[in-house]
């Protein structure tokens, strides 16, 4: 699964820090998602986008192998 998250705090210019504290997980969560190591819950995705205010599919998408 990939996702935008980076992208999308540059936009706001916000901090993984900011970020994190506004969604109710830590630093090192987001750190994680971003470089592609931990895949959100989709309650956690829901926040995220919701953030945002985008819609899941504009923040993460899934890869699948064919």
């Amino acid at each position: 699964m990939t996702n935008t998250i980076k992208v999308q705090r540059a936009i706001k210019n916000i901090t993984q820090e900011e970020l994190a504290k506004s969604i109710g997980v830590s630093r090192q969560t987001i750190n994680a998602m971003e470089s592609g190591k931990y895949v959100p819950s989709t309650v956690l995705a829901l926040k995220i986008a919701k953030y945002f205010g985008k819609k899941v599919e504009a923040i993460f998408e899934l890869e699948i192998d064919d």
